[in-house]
């Protein structure tokens, strides 16, 4: 147990100086200006106690002669320079409060950017495998823990620090003795801090972890509120959220708990040293017990009150460094799971094969070119022979003998051979499971093979960098998805180089044009929430536009149609046929009237070819395709 803890407070702290490093290397030269200010305010604060002693002895003197006159003079001096001092650290103050305001925005923003371009090259497997709401936690909570960090915990800490510092170290100038009463007592403090503290901190990290569990809950929620009320699951929803949430409130209280009873512990253990510290300065003065300091000063009333002031002040700022241990052991917590994301390895990419815009020269040989020509190939470094050679882009994909698992030692795809030639419509037709779709992302090159072999126009996948290998490639899926902006910017995202021309011809072509006039402001309709203001067909049309101005030489339609009635599936086939005129085409279907025409139909079961061939030829041989055409078998 106490080897865990000592790991999860290692690791908290960790966090917590990478958050540190993050933030200072950000800001090179206005976080430490801004520590100067802190620190120099901090001692400003501390320097009233030796002005107090200073008065008191100037009194002291004064009150014995009656000379009141010259102890007016002897004080203005003090008085001056205090009011000096605390001119200039409310100058410091202001200053510190906008370099931190400035500083703490800007790395917040810094922050979020690593984070999400970090995102952008993580593998779909990432995705897959955990919860999108606990991802969109990193940025909400987890973020806002390492906010309270940087603007309020670390010069809380740091003021109260320096404070400590500079009030201990007047004290062991005025008196040895009454500041080792006085450690005495904060050894107790330390040692609560640090029993309290540690026991906090592995259920800090545990309140992150389940706020990104409810967190992804609601979200997952609200995004299936359609499903939950059609099947009248609303109170089997708040039950599963209660479940989820009450997790959250256990391990919040536990945290909060164990948080909340550090302060008034170091604030009690201060009192009975302020009472203990004048008790014993007082017998120490009626038994004139030698005093030990550097300032050579008897200890005598004038020493004691602006002591006791000192250990009031020194037990107060413990207080507060106690309390701020809280807080940086929450943000350690959220910095741990930012950290994490930040640290997740990004997507291998080993590819150096590129897709370039090349054109015909008068010798009948590809040139690279700068702009677009329509014309694309691969452009293949030779390094053994320091040559380079441009293979056209032809769509011709091959799969050879490839195996696949999602999970060591459960297979999803056997022995899967596959050959796609230039402009050939390849289906794909089994049951849900049998690895249609899983074929198609590794063509994406999403996950990859485990054994066997893919090449592209006779180029192994493994060598063409995977954003060029996916930008020849078109995609059309199940699930649509469409982001916030107009219908034009929605088709662009296909090809963002494309006019508006080619995004209205991209339209037409996939029969979305007509509908699109029809909406209140055409192509500048805006829309929201994943197109919700859009009908199931109308948004899977607009997914296809997407990928028919990207005019990619090889097109995926996984379920392309499956959302789509039968009249606008009329509709949307003419486009479709036109689409995939001189294009590879690998369709995935349900409905196979959608693949009659392929040019060759593979069955699949369990991960296995069990039949390929024409719609004819597969009919003729009366197996499993002739019974799931006639009815004989269901797809699921």
């Amino acid at each position: 147990m106490k080897s865990k803890r000592g790991e999860s407070l290692k690791e908290n702290f960790g966090a917590i100086a990478w958050t540190l490093k993050k933030f200072f290397g950000y800001y090179p030269v206005l976080g430490p200006l801004a520590m100067l200010c802190i620190l120099f305010s901090a001692i400003v604060a501390a320097i009233p106690a030796v002005f107090i002693q200073k008065v008191l002895a100037v009194i002291e003197t004064f009150v014995a002669s009656g000379d009141w006159s010259a102890a007016r003079q002897a004080l203005l001096p003090y008085i001056f320079t205090l009011i000096g001092l605390y001119a200039v650290s409310i100058c410091s103050l202001t200053l510190e409060t906008q370099l931190m305001a400035i500083m703490t925005q800007g790395f917040l923003d810094k922050m979020r950017r690593e984070m999400f371009n970090g995102m952008q090259d993580l593998p779909i497997r990432y995705f897959d495998s955990h919860k999108h709401g606990d991802i969109m936690s990193f940025y909400t909570n987890d973020i806002d823990t390492m906010r309270q960090l940087v603007s309020g915990s670390l010069p809380a800490f740091i003021r109260s620090g320096a404070i400590v510092i500079a009030v201990l170290a007047i004290m062991i100038y005025y008196s040895v003795w009454m500041t080792l009463v006085l450690l005495l007592g904060v050894v107790a403090m330390f040692y609560v801090s640090k029993v309290v503290g540690g026991g906090s901190a592995k259920y800090f990290m545990q309140q992150q972890k389940a706020v990104g569990a409810m967190e992804g809950f609601a979200q997952e929620t609200m995004n299936g509120q359609k499903v939950v009320k059609v099947f009248c699951h609303e109170q089997k929803s708040i039950e599963d959220f209660d479940k989820v949430n009450g997790e959250l409130y256990e391990v919040g209280f536990r945290a909060h708990a164990f948080a909340s009873v550090l302060g008034p512990i170091i604030a009690n253990i201060g009192n009975i040293l302020y009472v203990t510290l004048a008790l014993v300065g007082g017998v120490f003065i009626l038994m004139k017990v030698p005093n030990v300091s550097l300032s050579g000063l008897a200890l005598d009333v004038t020493i004691l009150v602006p002591f006791l002031n000192m250990a009031r002040q020194f037990t107060g700022n413990i207080n507060q460094l106690s309390q701020q241990i809280n807080s940086i052991v929450m943000a350690g917590a959220g910095a741990q799971r930012v950290l994490s994301l930040v640290n997740e390895p990004p997507e291998e990419d080993n590819g150096y094969v590129t897709l370039v815009n090349v054109e015909t020269d008068e010798k009948g040989e590809l040139r690279e070119v700068e702009q677009h020509t329509g014309h694309w190939a691969w452009r293949h470094p030779h390094q053994a022979e320091g040559t380079i050679t441009y293979t056209p882009l032809r769509g011709d994909v091959r799969m050879v003998d490839v195996d696949f698992a999602y999970e060591e030692g459960k297979p999803v795809l056997h022995d899967i051979s596959v050959y796609a030639e230039p402009g050939q419509k390849v289906a794909f037709v089994g049951a849900t499971g049998a690895g249609k779709t899983t074929i198609t992302n590794l063509i994406n090159r999403f996950y990859d093979i485990a054994d066997g072999k893919i090449r592209y126009d006779g180029i192994n996948i493994n060598k063409i960098k995977k954003d060029d290998l996916r930008r020849s490639l078109g995609i059309v899926l199940q699930e649509t998805n469409l982001f916030t902006g107009t219908v034009m910017e929605n088709i662009r995202y296909g090809r963002l180089d494309a006019s508006d021309e080619e995004c209205e011809e991209a339209a037409r072509l996939a029969g979305a044009d007509d509908f699109i006039r029809r909406l209140p402001q055409g192509y500048q309709t805006e829309l929201q929430n994943n197109g919700a203001n859009l009908s199931q067909g109308q948004r899977q049309l607009l997914a296809i536009a997407r990928a028919a101005v990207a005019d990619p030489p090889v097109m995926i339609l996984d379920e392309a149609t499956s959302s789509i009635d039968t009249r606008t599936e009329a509709i949307v086939q003419r486009g479709m046929d036109k689409l995939m005129e001189g294009r590879t085409v690998f369709v995935i279907a349900h409905r196979l009237s959608t693949v009659m025409n392929s040019d060759v139909i593979m069955v699949l079961d369990h991960g296995r070819i069990i039949e390929r061939g024409s719609h004819e030829k597969l009919i003729a041989e009366r197996g499993t395709y002739y019974q799931l055409y006639t009815g004989a078998f269901e797809l699921e």
